[in-house]
């Protein structure tokens, strides 16, 4: 599958509205399942802003991926096995990683457990339509939590401690993000992306929480098989 790059995004978090796609997916021509390596492979320094009192921003140096081989795609954090076709794509058995957990290893989060990582696994699709690209995500997490997440989407708990009892209900969390591609010289290429998630007060009215929004971004550099 040949992937168009889009430098900015709007996903607003919900699944609602997706019936109304049903007539453009009828007839969609699908790019067929090929067993050869195509898409970007190389390592990134990913950073996310902590949302959390007392903890600190964390920077991480992962391996980067944004290709397909075969039934197997892989899009920087999620990883998804194609099934039956569907619509411009197909149904994809899905799971994300995650880097939403943390250790309650200071002294403002005194009394608190771990925050176990959530371990995201579901159904999705990837929607390379006429009127653009399209990724939809529904996933359970297989962690302690159980909770349900559409997208990146989760629910967090307060224990008893200092802070007062808090459960969060279900929130809706606009992302705006910008991507960028530089050539470095074939076949290598220079990727950054920046993403802002904006909270909604269903998340930021934890007494954990201590900012409104939440950045997120890399920088890697991969090799392109094309």
């Amino acid at each position: 599958m040949t992937y168009t790059r889009y430098a900015t995004a709007l996903f607003p978090r919900a699944l609602l509205g997706a019936s109304c796609l049903l007539p453009m997916l009828a007839g969609a021509q699908i790019a067929p399942i090929k067993y050869e390596l195509t898409g970007d492979v190389g390592g990134a320094v990913y950073g996310t802003q902590s949302v959390i009192r007392s903890k600190g921003n964390e920077t991480r140096l992962l391996p980067y991926g944004f290709f397909d081989y075969g039934r197997l795609a892989v899009r920087v954090d999620t990883l998804s096995l194609k099934t039956v076709k569907f619509g411009y794509g197909y149904l994809e058995l899905a799971g994300r990683v995650s880097q939403d957990g943390w250790r309650a290893d200071t002294a403002a989060l005194s009394g608190l457990k771990d925050r176990k990582t959530p371990i995201p696994l579901g159904i999705g699709t990837f929607q390379e339509t006429p009127y653009g690209a399209l990724f939809l995500n529904a996933f359970v997490d297989a962690n302690k939590s159980h909770g349900t997440l559409l997208e990146a989407t989760y629910a967090a708990e307060s224990a008893a401690s200092g802070f007062s009892v808090y459960n969060a209900g279900a929130s809706t969390a606009p992302v705006l993000g910008l991507g960028v591609d530089v050539p470095l010289g074939e076949p290598w290429t220079l990727t950054m992306q920046l993403r802002r998630k904006w909270l909604d007060s269903s998340v930021r009215n934890s007494p954990l929480l201590s900012r409104r929004t939440q950045d997120t971004g890399f920088i890697a550099v991969s090799y392109r098989f094309r």
